[in-house]
């Protein structure tokens, strides 16, 4: 009897996928196989609770409201800052990355705007505010190694990577 594997918590799936915006650009996609741990949110919530339940092979497309996705655009994390309170080394370019700490912990903030004496700093994610639509196609299922699930993400050859 074959047991097919089904996608659900303790599971590592590897999956390819091709994402695209609500106006059909591609925002991004990978051919090689993204593999994540299933249940552990190491991707978008939206997105993994669409792939719960599939098996190997199987392709679907997901359609990602930005409160299951990257959040909401929140106008209140665009700020302002003089040149001088950054790095004096900084080479800046748009979209470049800043982490900053505060009171509900690290923040990553986007450069969007470089201008004289200041730049314009964003604090939400570049894909904040977008129904994401991605073309997923399932390419392997393993149960988790118990090391996996304590550390919670798959380790090995196209794990994720610690940053």
């Amino acid at each position: 009897m074959n047991m097919s594997k089904t996608i659900s918590k303790g599971m590592v799936v590897g999956f390819s996928y091709h994402l695209k915006n609500a106006q059909g650009e591609t925002l991004d996609q990978s051919d090689e196989p993204l593999l994540y741990l299933h249940g552990w949110q190491n991707i978008i919530p939206g997105l993994e609770k669409e792939l719960e339940g599939l098996v190997n092979g199987d392709s679907k497309n997901v359609t990602v409201p930005p409160e299951d996705g990257y959040g909401t655009y929140n106008e209140a994390l665009i700020f302002q800052v003089p040149k001088t309170e950054l790095p004096a080394e900084a080479d800046l370019e748009v979209g470049m990355e800043f982490q900053t700490d505060t009171p509900e912990g690290r923040m990553i903030l986007y450069l969007q705007e470089v201008r004289d004496a200041d730049v314009i700093l964003n604090g939400n994610h570049p894909l904040a505010g977008e129904t994401l639509h991605f073309d997923v196609t399932i390419k392997s299922i393993r149960e988790a190694t118990e090391e996996e699930k304590q550390h919670g993400h798959v380790h090995g050859p196209g794990g994720h990577h610690h940053h």
